[in-house]
């Protein structure tokens, strides 16, 4: 199955996706979403939760009103267990996912996400989406669960199992990317008498699990209150929020470990090798081709909004001054929104890009 596309945003939370740091990130975030602006919100990793309807709509919410301004359209996911009416499987419930602008996954458990989601419809579904430009954001155990392997919280620090790993999601596996997300990297609701840094399961716990890590993967490691943000059209990574984000590797020289504090950049390559999947082994070609046409008629009937209308017009100004730079920056913020730029006898036109 071929991938021409270019993916869209991935957005992994150390926490505070809900606060106020959060409410910053998200504004951020949304003139770099695709229009019209709809977020999926898929409640699987709290799928287990008999409340479960609640969390994800509390998150719906949020986003409803800190980008009320966007008028964003917000919808929750049922996708709760499989083998039930709400199924992560089940076609009707997972069909929304096709079309949106961004997919959000947050609180639960990271292994039952992993296990409730693995080879998936609705995973698949994300994965095609994704590629076809839908930003991934994903928080607390979705950030644990989308690692190539994850670390089992409940299961270490609340039932008292050795420290070990478990087989996650794999979110970057199809780039070439071997990536282990840790969030709530620097918490300390422990205080001085319970280290509960590391998501929780504390230092000297951390470091057995560290000296188990596969080799070939490389260790990400979210502040509280913080976000990672991986764009692919700069293939840059960005952190967001109040705190910083932590890489560590293993080489010819041993281990190193680096850190970027919020407002800082850094290149795709500090987390391994990669390169844009030309096939992705995940997504079948049925589930691609529906999404693929399912996105694609979409945007046949799509307005024009008014933000590409503002910037057609910049580009007009631009070219009638002969400022072909500037032009031409206008023209790629416009591709970043997934929009491109036909010169017409009657003028400019505004037309979503095919995927």
């Amino acid at each position: 199955m071929h991938v021409p596309s270019t993916p869209g945003l991935v957005v992994l939370f150390g926490s505070g996706e809900t606060s106020a740091s959060g409410s910053k990130i998200f504004q951020a975030l949304a003139p770099r979403l695709q229009r019209p602006l709809k977020f999926a919100v898929l409640e699987t990793p709290a799928g287990f939760e008999l409340n479960s309807a609640q969390v994800a709509e509390r998150v719906a919410d949020f986003i409803r009103q800190r980008l009320q301004n966007e008028k964003p359209t917000v919808q929750v996911i049922p996708a709760r267990k499989r083998g039930t009416a709400f199924s992560p499987d089940a076609s009707e419930i997972v069909a929304p996912l096709q079309t949106v602008s961004a997919i959000f996954l947050g609180a639960g458990s990271p292994t039952y996400a992993a296990r409730q989601l693995k080879h998936s419809l609705a995973w698949q579904t994300l994965l095609a989406a994704h590629q076809l430009g839908a930003a991934v954001i994903l928080a607390s155990a979705a950030t644990l669960a989308a690692s190539a392997h994850l670390i089992p919280v409940y299961e270490i620090f609340k039932a008292g199992e050795d420290a070990h790993w478990r087989d996650g999601l794999g979110l970057l596996e199809a780039f070439g990317l071997h990536v282990i997300f840790v969030p709530h990297w620097n918490n300390a609701e422990g205080g001085a008498d319970l280290d509960t840094s590391r998501c929780f399961i504390g230092q000297r716990r951390f470091e057995d699990l560290l000296n188990r890590l596969p080799a070939g993967h490389t260790l990400v490691g979210i502040d509280e209150h913080t976000a990672l943000v991986m764009d692919w059209t700069t293939h840059r990574c960005e952190v967001m929020g109040i705190g910083s984000v932590t890489i560590i590797r293993d080489g010819e020289a041993g281990r190193t470990q680096k850190t970027w504090a919020a407002r800082e950049n850094f290149a795709f390559t500090e987390l391994g090798a990669y390169h844009l999947p030309q096939t992705h082994p995940d997504i079948p070609v049925s589930v691609w081709a529906a999404v693929q046409a399912a996105r694609a008629a979409a945007s046949e009937t799509e307005p024009v909004p008014e933000a590409v209308q503002r910037l057609l017009a910049e580009r007009q100004t631009a070219r009638a001054a002969k400022n072909w730079p500037a032009a031409d920056a206008v023209r790629e913020k416009l591709s970043a929104l997934g929009w491109q730029v036909k010169d017409t006898a009657q003028g400019p036109v505004a037309e979503r890009m095919k995927v």
